[in-house]
């Protein structure tokens, strides 16, 4: 019985963080590169993309383009290459180092609601 109970458990996904990322350094990678040109990200005004997803509330969506468990380590790979991932993705490979990528994603974590 105890057993059954505990998979009735909140199974809630813990933060992700990342070891050693800089959101706020994310959200200057992402304003560089040019991330909302295709995307609606809160904390960049302008401009703000219409042809990929908004980005409000990304750190509650269990997956990544409805495909990939949203997880820090997939989410730094999309976020370098997604093509690789997912080949008819409209998503390009992105010019980012593997840091920037994990600042962007920790960036992405702080976007909850």
């Amino acid at each position: 019985m105890a057993l059954m109970l505990c998979a009735c458990a909140d199974k809630s996904d813990p933060a992700r963080t990342i070891t050693g990322a800089d959101a706020d350094n994310g959200l200057a990678v992402m304003s560089r590169v040019g991330c909302s040109a295709c995307h609606m990200i809160p904390g960049i005004a302008w401009p703000q993309g219409l042809s990929g997803p908004s980005l409000a509330g990304f750190a509650k969506n269990p997956m990544i383009s409805g495909r990939f468990p949203n997880q820090p380590d997939v989410l730094v790979r999309w976020l370098i290459d997604a093509p690789s991932m997912a080949p008819p993705t409209g998503m390009p490979a992105m010019p980012l180092t593997q840091s920037e990528a994990q600042d962007v994603a920790a960036y992405l974590y702080t976007l909850d609601d």
